[in-house]
């Protein structure tokens, strides 16, 4: 039997990089994507790592990227883009949208009918702090990841029958390339680290066991969640 199969959508860089390591670690099969060529030709390809372009909200290039799988046990859905200060542009507030949360329907509606042939397939969903709480510069990117989670909780309903779990992860502020602005800015940078209990930003590869955790038999029982990874932030 070939190696289990994980799909990571932004997964060239970042949180889904960091989540792509932690199942090379396992011995996955890693497929990551990313919508730069640049960004995918820089990936060092492996045996067990794969690097393509994709585009969440082209049918046909989702369509392709599925078609080329031979099994697929765990979609990571990461793929994410943010526009501070210009999202109350209905265009920018559109496509934002359509990345962040039809993006991620539809590698799940495509993704299905391979899940359900593993049976034991798992989906894990990038949400966000501001899931919880409305982000002032930042109304579609807010509003696209309090969507993430109700859509999580529908499709773990939904597919349940089909052995296919669906969850997602919260992220608290994790330093990235989308980021940078705040970890760059001292007094933001400041005022996160206060109200973090543990007093550092997070980094990616402190996502990635949970997700795995998530996708593995380990978390058989669990479907419909979301696990906030966020050194305590959301609860101060």
């Amino acid at each position: 039997m070939s190696a289990k199969t994980v799909l990571i959508t932004g997964g060239v860089g970042g949180i889904g990089f960091g989540i792509a390591q932690a199942f090379l670690h396992i011995g996955y099969r890693v497929v990551v994507t990313g919508i730069q060529a640049d960004d995918v030709s820089a990936i060092q390809k492996s045996e067990n790592l794969k690097a393509v372009k994709l585009d969440v909200t082209d049918q046909q290039s989702v369509n392709d990227l599925i078609g080329s799988l031979d099994r697929l046990d765990a979609l990571v859905n990461c793929a994410g883009i943010i526009a501070r200060g210009k999202e109350f542009d209905l265009e920018v507030f559109e496509r934002v949208i359509s990345v962040n949360l039809t993006g991620t329907m539809r590698m799940c509606v495509a993704a299905h009918s391979l899940l359900k042939r593993s049976e034991s397939g798992a989906i894990v969903n990038l949400a966000s702090m501001l899931s919880y709480f409305g982000g002032g510069l930042v109304p579609a990117y807010s509003a696209s990841k309090g969507g993430i989670v109700q859509l999580t909780k529908s499709l773990a309903i939904a597919w349940a029958a089909d052995k296919i779990r669906v969850n997602a992860v919260a992220p608290g502020w994790i330093e990235t390339e989308l980021t940078r602005p705040l970890t760059e800015n001292s007094m933001r940078s400041d005022q996160i680290l206060t109200r973090t209990p543990l007093n550092r930003w997070g980094r990616p590869d402190d996502i990635g066991p949970t997700v795995y955790h998530l996708c593995s038999d380990a978390a058989r029982f669990i479907t419909g969640t979301v696990v906030n990874i966020d050194g305590g932030y959301a609860v101060t």
